[in-house]
């Protein structure tokens, strides 16, 4: 038997091994992933039922509120390139409150990511900061988490504003002319939370009853 015989062999044993080792491989983890599937999608669902009860009240709705919303594609507006989600909260099938993903793409570390309620009178549920890069330590403390001041942190100014009480132009910090607050040395992080937190308010505004119309899961 030449040794071309013999390697050919080899070869062919060792491919036929390793395709046998993927093909179980990829069965095992795909079966992984199915087992796996759902308690990570419940988990995800948990994470973002904590974060809308932080601006929304429970008690203020009785609909299944993440079954309940509209697909935003982009829409710089809310400050969405890659599109979100809009929930609708009702209460004995009344309009109750829209839960905005929104976004400030121009925070000092980059993109913040939002979450913003709007009740059906048009004041704020509250806002929430859910990812962002902000400097830890100084401009951080937009996130509730990481504010020091934990009796009233800088976030929680927002809560119960409309724009009857303040008018689109004033939705700015102090140092921009604005009536907001923010913290000497990280200003920039409180001008991206407050300009966005703004656009939110005049979009709902503008299209608070087509998107509680809209069919649920429809996009825009």
């Amino acid at each position: 038997m030449s040794d071309r015989y013999t390697a050919t062999r080899t070869s062919l044993r060792t491919a036929g091994i390793m395709i046998v080792f993927t093909l179980a491989f990829t069965a095992m983890m795909s079966q992984t992933y199915r087992a796996t599937r759902p308690a990570i999608e419940a988990s995800e669902q948990e994470q973002k039922m904590r974060l809308i009860n932080d601006v929304l009240p429970p008690g203020s709705y009785d609909n299944a509120l993440l079954e309940d919303f509209v697909a935003a594609g982009r829409t710089p507006e809310l400050g969405l390139d890659r599109g979100g989600r809009i929930y609708r909260a009702r209460r004995a099938g009344v309009p109750a409150a829209l839960v905005f993903e929104a976004g400030a793409p121009d925070g000092y570390g980059g993109r913040i990511q939002l979450v913003v309620a709007v009740g059906a009178d048009g004041r704020l549920g509250g806002v929430r900061v859910t990812a962002h890069k902000e400097t830890p330590g100084l401009g951080d403390y937009i996130d509730p988490r990481k504010d020091r001041n934990k009796t009233q942190p800088w976030i929680g100014q927002f809560a119960g504003m409309s724009l009857a009480d303040v008018a689109p132009a004033q939705w700015k910090v102090k140092r921009d002319g604005g009536v907001f607050a923010y913290r000497i040395g990280a200003t920039i992080s409180a001008r991206a939370v407050t300009n966005a937190t703004g656009r939110v308010l005049e979009y709902a505004a503008e299209h608070r009853d087509a998107l509680f119309a809209a069919s649920t899961g429809s996009a825009l």
